[in-house]
């Protein structure tokens, strides 16, 4: 094979490679349709919160008390005397023994602070988004990789996931917290023609109305996020 056949081989060869990653750099960025799954877990939690607290036992009825009767030492009245006087005992000093005075003991208790133990949150990789189409009443929940394709919802709304974490151990409430950039773009605009952002930030699944997609036709807001 002469050079200049190699040459050329190395030329479409290169060419090729170049022209693969495109292809796939094109891929990632074209929306894929969002597929519906189900959350068998965080259901579960959302009907466990749901549930109404049990009815508190009722109070016990209060007793009257009655006070002891004061106990009045008895003493040998002479005879002849009308008039009964009651004498109370006179309260007596503990006197030590042998001279040796009492100690008294004392117990410094130091409090103990136990500090929280620092949890960082965790990431995960799958978010899972729940969103509703005003005019035609349909819902979907369905899974948004982060960093990964785009997801398209009711043929216009394009979701993308940054990040999706879960509360750590220490926090007071059970929660998921995921960085979403929902879009809209026809989907008969061209693929080099970018999607009108309509939402950007972190989204709360236990307060969805908190920092929410506030569009006409649309609403969204994440649920919960999972391994793959």
């Amino acid at each position: 094979m002469s050079l200049r056949g190699v040459l050329l081989g190395g030329i479409v060869a290169a060419g090729l490679g170049l022209s693969g990653a495109g292809v796939t750099a094109a891929l990632m960025d074209v929306p894929q349709d969002a597929v519906p799954v189900q959350d068998p877990v965080g259901d579960a939690l959302r009907a466990k919160a749901a549930q109404t607290a049990p009815a508190p036992a009722p109070a016990p009825t209060p007793q009257p008390l009655t006070p002891p009767a004061p106990t009045v030492p008895v003493q040998d009245i002479p005879a002849g005397t009308t008039s009964l006087t009651v004498v109370e005992p006179t309260p007596q000093e503990e006197v030590p023994e042998d001279g040796e005075e009492i100690a008294e003991e004392e117990t410094t208790a130091e409090a103990t602070v136990e500090e929280p133990t620092s949890t960082v949150r965790r990431r995960l990789p799958v978010a899972l988004v729940q969103a509703i189409d005003k005019t035609t009443a349909e819902t979907m929940q369905f899974e948004v990789e982060v960093g990964g394709r785009p997801v398209r919802f009711s043929k216009n709304l394009i979701f993308k996931v940054r990040a999706c974490e879960v509360s750590g151990a220490n926090e007071l409430t059970e929660d998921a917290i995921a960085y979403l950039e929902i879009g809209v773009q026809p989907r008969s605009a061209q693929p080099s023609n970018e999607a009108r952002q309509v939402f950007k930030g972190w989204m709360f699944a236990s307060s969805p109305s908190l920092n929410g997609l506030e569009h006409p036709l649309y609403d969204a807001w994440v649920v919960g996020c999972k391994n793959r």
